[in-house]
Parts: C-alpha cells; structure tokens; sequence
C-alpha cells in the first residue's frame, strides 16, 4: 500500500524520510550502502515503536534522525530539516555534515 500512495499522491506520503530513502520496491541501494558504511549502527524505529524505545521523547515530531545513547537522544536532523530535503543526496550531504566521525 506504501507503494501505490508513493506512486499515486508522493506530495501526501506521511513520512519524509521513507519517501527519500525508499523506492517503490525497497531501499534505495546508495542509501544501503551509506548506511553500511557509517561507524555507527543504524537502527529504525516506527512511530509506535520509537514511542514505546524513547518514552520521553514521545512527543517529538517525527520523523527525525537521532543518536541514541541508552534513553536520551540527541536529535540529528528533526522532522522540518526532513521536510526541506529535496532528495537522498541532501539526506546523505546533511548526515555528513552533522554526523560526528
């Protein structure tokens, strides 16, 4: 059903950061690979899980890429940096910038 909302209504996916970083069949192969590449290991969270794995952080708008130490999360990139992304390359150029290596 994902695929057809993508396909029908893109302007209306909920989810900006799976819009971008999913085709129609799957994860884009460059953001697997980005991924795989990083130091650090990535982890996602649906918006009942994240809830459930950051209770105290329940309310913050979503989607956003965060580091996770045990409870706390420092947020790397919230739901409005998201939004202003045009494409995975932005995703990935932003990622790198405020990533820590």
């Amino acid at each position: 059903m994902d695929s057809v909302h993508k396909l029908v209504s893109p302007a209306t996916y909920p989810c900006s950061l799976c819009a971008i970083t999913y085709g129609l069949v799957g994860m884009h192969r460059r953001w697997r690979d980005w991924l795989a590449a990083q130091a650090l290991p990535a982890v996602f969270h649906h918006r009942r899980d994240f809830r459930a794995a950051f209770p105290a952080a329940a309310d913050t708008p979503l989607p956003l890429v965060a580091l996770a130490r045990g409870p706390a999360l420092t947020v790397v990139l919230d739901a409005a940096d998201l939004a202003r992304l045009a494409d995975l390359d932005a995703l990935i150029a932003a990622l790198d910038r405020r990533l820590p290596r």
